[in-house]
């Protein structure tokens, strides 16, 4: 299916709902998603203050806001890295030497493709087509995003299914803290005020888990005395394990490319060649309610994600 009809296609479900209760409507180019009728996020393709894919505002199914708010609310968050933290999202400081992370190039939004809720299992699938532009407009190549949203017995599980191809020229990820797969936390649960830092290996707080490889992270806190946090799952089908770029302010960040900036090792550079594709998964399970294991969360994760190739 070409953009253009795949425009149609969305124009066409512009608005749907499961009967599992996750629904979703279309403003211009953003979705707006809902569960059981209540706001659980938005997915913006692009704007000019975040010129690259990500979420906003994302809840967990008890209605508890796990992102932080976007834009940030004056008095009640920092607002720090506002237009570089949007919430959920995939970026790379270095990418051929451009920056990505900082919004110094842009990942310019041509068109959604495959959104849909499939009426049997209530599992919202979307996807997005993107070219990577320079500073100076010049593309570099393509992005492809297949994303995904279901409820499970552990939360709303959200997978970023993302496939880059390089243009004429190589692309050439390089070696930085701020490149991968990054969520920033809502306020109350913050490390700082309270939130608790885990690693799929057992260490705790952001400092301990700083640069050290996982199979995932949970940030979780209890502002209202109940437990409320987000999930950072990387896929063993990526192309390498990630370390993590944890922060006691609220970000986290899955990171499969910055070896000798996390301290493991020498300096990476992984290149795709022209007319070569690069695909990472990531997951991000939303959480709140007691009883909660991220054990439990990361099987669900690879359940769904079942084995791929990077």
């Amino acid at each position: 299916m070409n953009i253009h009809a795949s425009l149609i296609c969305l124009w066409a479900l512009a608005s749907g709902v499961s009967a599992q209760g996750l629904g979703f409507t279309r403003d211009n180019s953003t979705l707006v998603i809902t569960h059981a009728g209540k706001p659980l996020g938005t997915f913006v393709p692009a704007n000019p203050e975040t010129p690259r894919p990500h979420f906003a505002n994302l809840r967990a199914p008890g209605g508890t806001q796990v992102t932080r708010n976007q834009p940030p609310v004056p008095g009640q968050d920092k607002d720090d890295h506002a237009t570089m933290h949007p919430g959920l999202w995939l970026a790379f400081g270095d990418i051929s030497g451009v920056d990505f992370w900082r919004n110094k190039g842009r990942i310019e939004h041509v068109g959604h493709t495959q959104s849909r809720i499939d009426p049997v299992t209530g599992i919202f699938t979307f996807g997005t087509e993107s070219r990577l532009l320079s500073p100076t407009a010049i593309p570099m190549g393509t992005l492809t995003n297949r994303l995904s949203l279901r409820t499970l017995p552990s939360g709303h599980l959200l997978i970023w299914d993302a496939t880059f191809r390089a243009g004429e020229k190589s692309l050439v990820f390089g070696d930085q803290e701020e490149m991968g797969f990054g969520a920033r936390l809502a306020t109350p649960l913050i490390e700082n005020n309270g939130g608790v830092i885990t690693s799929s290996t057992g260490k705790k707080t952001a400092r301990a888990t700083w640069g050290q490889p996982a199979d995932w992270i949970d940030y979780s806190g209890k502002p209202d005395g109940t437990p409320a946090g987000i999930t950072l799952l990387a896929s063993p089908g990526n192309f390498r394990p990630s370390w993590w770029h944890n922060r006691d302010y609220g970000l986290m960040v899955a990171n499969p490319f910055g070896r000798e900036a996390m301290r493991r090792g020498a300096k990476s550079a992984v290149e795709v060649k022209p007319g070569e594709t690069l695909r990472l998964v990531f997951g991000a399970m939303l959480h709140d309610g007691p009883g909660y294991e991220p054990t439990q969360a990361h099987a669900e994760f690879l359940r769904a994600v079942g084995p791929h190739k990077p």
